[in-house]
């Protein structure tokens, strides 16, 4: 990558980064989105997010966790079905054009969530109160692995939407529960997708240290409870954008 470039994703991953984990996420499809603009080759953006992700989600896990916004009887039925098909998903390797279209759809359709976050989500359950139905939540959390293992997302950007909307967790547990899978599936598509070629970006320490900033500054801002509609609503037209690019030239 040219020098400019590097400065450019540089400075978006650390708004991506800080932007996503104020709900719990760690910016998989937002770097997904900023490497396509960029023109990153598609072998490299798979895990070039996907070590993002563990990166930010652990931060993420931590300072949630910390402030006792996790339940393991929320998390682990989406882990019991998502774990093994984010191993089958990050094995396999697309052709360009259909790694392509995975990505800009699920770039698409993570602009779409942004906007329904940005313009107030709806809130049926209270703080620390979790509802998760174990058998849907299973199957769920198949499809949502399978998705992140083939297009390098945590996945967080559907489990979260999935809570929130069937009324199973608060936002703030939501997002406790979010950074966990996010940091288990990311972990699990990249040791899988070792079995095929991958290739890394020579600027990935410096990229690294820009997402993992933007984390702190993003999971302090979420647990004060900081709104930034204006920025959420901005990175969705940078990935509807993006993703279009992607659908067009597939």
């Amino acid at each position: 990558m040219e020098l400019h470039e590097v400065a450019i994703l540089c400075a978006t991953f650390f708004v991506v980064a800080t932007l996503y984990t104020t709900v719990g996420h760690a910016g998989a499809s937002g770097y997904l989105a900023m490497m396509a603009l960029v023109g990153v080759a598609p072998e490299a953006m798979r895990p070039t997010a996907l070590l993002l992700n563990i990166l930010v989600a652990s931060v993420t896990v931590y300072r949630f966790r910390r402030a006792r916004h996790f339940s393991w009887p929320g998390l682990w039925p989406f882990l019991l079905g998502s774990v093994p098909m984010a191993a089958l998903g990050g094995s396999l390797s697309l052709s360009r054009a259909g790694y392509q279209a995975a990505v800009g759809v699920v770039l698409l359709l993570s602009a779409l969530y942004l906007v329904w976050r940005a313009l107030g989500s709806p809130v049926t359950m209270e703080e620390g109160v979790v509802g998760v139905k174990q058998l849907p939540a299973v199957f769920i959390g198949g499809m949502i692995g399978l998705l992140s293992g083939l297009t390098g997302t945590g996945g967080g950007i559907f489990l979260s939407p999935t809570l929130l909307m069937l009324g199973w967790a608060g936002p703030k547990t939501t997002a406790g529960i979010a950074a966990p899978f996010i940091l288990v599936n990311s972990t699990v598509a990249l040791v899988a997708g070792s079995l095929t070629v991958q290739v890394l970006p020579d600027a990935l320490p410096v990229l690294a240290v820009a997402a993992l900033a933007g984390a702190f500054l993003g999971t302090w801002l979420g647990l004060e409870r900081l709104r930034q509609k204006g920025l959420l609503m901005t990175l969705a037209v940078v990935m509807s954008l993006a993703g279009l690019k992607l659908l067009l030239t597939a």
